[in-house]
């Protein structure tokens, strides 16, 4: 079953003058799954409360603030609360949203600021916000749209770790399983790559290559049946032949015609209605081929009605019939 994730977001604004505004934005965001989080209740006076403030910032997924017509309390450094949360989470590399009111001169005298120095600071405050991501807001109605918005938006752009209820986390048992099938799956891949690219092992033993075979056939010129002299053909070539046949899956019957139009060419009789290898020279090829791993019987489903033998090539048989059809560039004189 798949754990539904919730994200915590941190909402960082100063608070009498936006109150009516933060509960908008909380609606949005419990509406969206998200646990709301903020330090505007807290007495931030300080470092230690600045700490707290800090670890909390860094347990959030997401960090959003909301900027009106009002700077807020001053920390040591002479920067709001507000503006150092602001600074801190950026500096952190949080996924940020700002929502800045678009006219706080349209404001109650009572949610802007008094002195000539706070309004200036927060103007520099709010071009700050403004090089990066935010969007605007003018009622705290509208408020709470535009974050679910924009939210949405920059957890589908910037996926965060999110958190899952306790009892949806996998004990320690099964995280040891999962840890163990884990490896499993990664030695497998291994062998697999292996499989692509090396021969089995003792395989080295068997005819292979230039080494030449010689495949004794029937034909219907002359006797119905006739045997025919043997015609000689190197592993390598007759592998050429049949692999792409074999590149999703070919039946016994398509992998002796290919012989079998082969054998045609080589002994020159192309008035000859049909070659066909025979079953004692034509069994030994497909267990060669197998001993190599180049083959393997395919296992795909088929009618009933069919009972026919499939074959399919292997990783391995795949790359050794690349290397043998491959045109190569020609060397440059």
């Amino acid at each position: 079953m798949e754990m539904e994730k919730r994200f915590q977001v941190f909402v960082s604004s100063t608070y009498e003058d936006l109150k009516e505004e933060r509960q908008e934005v909380m609606h949005a965001l419990l509406e969206l799954n998200c646990m709301p989080s903020g330090m505007e209740l807290f007495p931030a006076a300080n470092a230690d409360q600045w700490s707290v403030i800090k670890s909390v910032i860094d347990d959030c997924d997401y960090y959003l603030v909301i900027i009106g017509g009002r700077y807020g309390s001053l920390g040591p450094e002479g920067q709001s609360y507000t503006e150092m949360e602001y600074r801190y989470a950026v500096e952190s590399d949080k996924p940020c949203l700002a929502f800045i009111h678009v006219d706080p001169e349209s404001l109650s005298v009572r949610k802007t600021e008094k002195t000539e120095a706070g309004k200036q600071k927060l103007e520099d405050f709010r071009a700050m916000v403004k090089q990066r991501l935010c969007k605007t807001w003018d009622k705290p109605a509208d408020l709470g749209s535009v974050v679910s918005r924009s939210l949405v938006r920059l957890m589908r752009n910037e996926p965060a770790t999110g958190w899952v209820r306790a009892d949806m986390v996998p004990d320690e048992g099964a995280t040891k399983e999962i840890v163990r099938l884990r490896q499993r799956v990664e030695e497998l891949e291994a062998l697999l790559e292996k499989a692509a690219s090396h021969a089995p092992e003792g395989s080295e033993e068997f005819a292979q290559g230039a080494d030449l075979y010689e495949i004794f056939y029937t034909s219907s010129y002359g006797l119905k049946g006739a045997v025919g002299e043997p015609v000689a053909i190197s592993w390598n070539d007759l592998f050429a032949l049949i692999a792409p046949l074999m590149i999703d899956e070919a039946d016994e019957r398509a992998i002796k015609s290919a012989i079998g139009d082969e054998i045609r060419q080589l002994v020159a009789a192309g008035s000859v209605f049909a070659f066909v290898p025979t079953q004692q020279s034509f069994g030994p090829i497909i267990v060669q081929f197998r001993v190599l791993g180049f083959i393997i019987k395919s296992e795909k489903k088929r009618s009933l009605k069919d009972w026919g033998t499939y074959w399919t090539l292997t990783p391995y048989g795949d790359s050794v019939m690349t290397r043998l059809l491959a045109i190569r560039k020609k060397p440059v004189k």
